[in-house]
């Protein structure tokens, strides 16, 4: 037993190193201050998009203890100074996540605290705070106080969900799933489609919907669709409609869509990961009429409010369908029943869960909901600026978005349009001042504005524009084009 104890003493001696006293969590907290301080007040100074391959050498990891300064040099030259920089407000190819400084204080609170949020016995305090982050969620989307929800880590596990409540709801298994048809828009997210296969339904029949001029999806060809499918003796058993869409920012006729739903008693889901925060916008919120049909619905908080990857969250109307494939007990667990609260664990994959609600609740207290609406208010009008500017150097828009994604190319004369603006999209890149994306639109090659960061401000349109005529000039001159 003595030599057991001391065996355990020379252990605690070297273990407690994990421990930092005092006076070496001050350091850390000074040097790593200053650093998120450094980054903070030069992200619009510093470009938006690096080209370049990080160096594995520095990122292996390697027994030898380096200090943190040495640390975060090589997490700023292999990690920040590589690819997109999503933090900046130039970041406007994609949809970004936000970033906002208050949210990663709740993410440093709920790391050190480390509370566990998958049960309610485990932290009824953690539980509770994120309950009541979905309660006001579903009051913005007026979803019955009887739904359940969850706070997942982003959109795709938020669809997940919601596509497997819809699956079990409807009994899709066995011979029923080729049988089985799911209406969907040709730009639906991706993800949408992943989660199909993941849970099971990949032999389901899949409808791409026609869409109409402002590639929404066309509410009477898809009464048709159905009505047509159910004579053939298939089940139309879901339809997935988008509040924000990721290539053109399209809005679909959500009340009409729903009403179809309810008529042919079909599992309605609206993905609004993107989208769904603008409805606190008084401009738009017109757009969102219908959206309380949905049975199920998806919305990102890193998106529509700001925050750093890692929060969606998914409203889903039938209890018992999302309990179905989620609520599961276990000898282990028996003292963490309770028949009171919902646990976050019954709702979703996941057991162990992050706390990932004192990312929300603590910007949201501190800063409360003004700034944020303000700030989506922003991001729509710099959309029309943007368009408004691009138009005044000769690029040719798509149509008019419902929120802040959009697209543009330029008519190249005597060049293919295609490789004209492929090469234009290159050297944007290859500048990188601000971040653009492309996509294809019908074939069509073009260049593509995601407008969310809360960082991007007139003076970066302003800059994105003079950006783009110095890369247009460029591919002018590749191409041996005079003007």
């Amino acid at each position: 037993m003595e030599s057991l104890i001391k065996r355990i003493i020379a252990l605690e001696k070297i273990s407690k190193g994990l421990e930092p006293s005092l006076e070496e969590r001050n350091k850390y907290n000074e040097e790593l201050q200053q650093f998120l301080n450094d980054f903070i007040d030069t992200t619009e100074e510093k470009k938006a998009y690096y080209i370049g391959e990080p160096d594995n050498e520095k990122l292996r990891v390697n027994p030898t203890k380096k200090s943190l300064k040495e640390l975060l040099a090589i997490y700023t030259s292999e990690v920040i100074e590589k690819g997109i920089n999503p933090a900046s407000g130039g970041h406007i190819g994609y949809i970004p996540g936000g970033g906002i400084f208050t949210s990663a204080l709740g993410d440093m609170i709920a790391s050190v605290t480390n509370e566990y949020a998958g049960m309610y016995y485990g932290s009824p305090g953690a539980v509770t705070m994120e309950s009541e982050l979905l309660d006001w969620m579903m009051a913005i989307f007026s979803f019955p106080k009887e739904s359940v929800g969850n706070l997942t880590s982003g959109g795709s596990i938020a669809n997940l969900i919601a596509l497997t409540a819809a699956r079990d709801k409807h009994q899709i298994k066995s011979e029923r799933i080729t049988k089985s048809v799911i209406y969907l828009s040709p730009q639906i997210h991706h993800c949408i489609h992943k989660a199909i296969r993941i849970i099971g339904l990949e032999d389901v029949q899949v409808r791409l919907l026609e869409l109409d001029e402002g590639s929404k999806i066309d509410a009477k060809k898809l009464k048709l669709a159905i009505a047509e499918d159910a004579s053939k003796g298939l089940n139309p058993f879901m339809v997935v409609a988008s509040a924000g869409t990721t290539d053109t920012g399209a809005i679909d006729p959500l009340k009409e869509i729903g009403e179809i739903a309810q008529a042919n008693k079909m599992w309605y889901h609206v993905d609004a990961a993107y989208g769904g925060f603008f409805i606190l916008s008084e401009s738009v919120k017109r757009l969102f009429k219908g959206i309380v049909l949905a049975d199920s619905l998806v919305i990102d908080p890193h998106k529509g409010l700001f925050l750093p990857y890692g929060l969606g969250a998914v409203l889903v109307k039938d209890k018992e369908a999302v309990f179905h494939s989620h609520h599961y007990t276990a000898n282990y667990m028996q003292d963490a029943v309770t028949n009171s609260q919902i646990n976050p664990a019954d709702v979703s994959p996941e057991l162990t869960k992050h706390f990932r609600g004192v990312r929300l609740w603590l910007p949201l207290n501190l800063h409360g909901l003004e700034p944020f609406i303000a700030c989506l208010d922003e991001k729509l009008l710099l959309t029309t600026y943007f368009r408004n500017g691009l138009s005044e150097i000769g690029f040719k828009l798509g149509p008019e978005p419902d929120l802040t994604v959009s697209y543009f190319w330029y008519p190249s004369k005597g060049i293919d349009e295609n490789k004209y603006n492929e090469k234009l999209m290159e050297i944007i890149h290859k500048d990188g001042s601000v971040f653009l994306s492309s996509t294809k639109i019908e074939g069509k090659f073009v260049i593509r504005m995601a407008i969310l960061s809360f960082r991007t401000k007139k003076a970066t349109i302003d800059k994105a524009i003079e950006m783009i005529k110095k890369c247009n000039v460029q591919t002018n001159k590749y191409f041996n084009i005079s003007k």
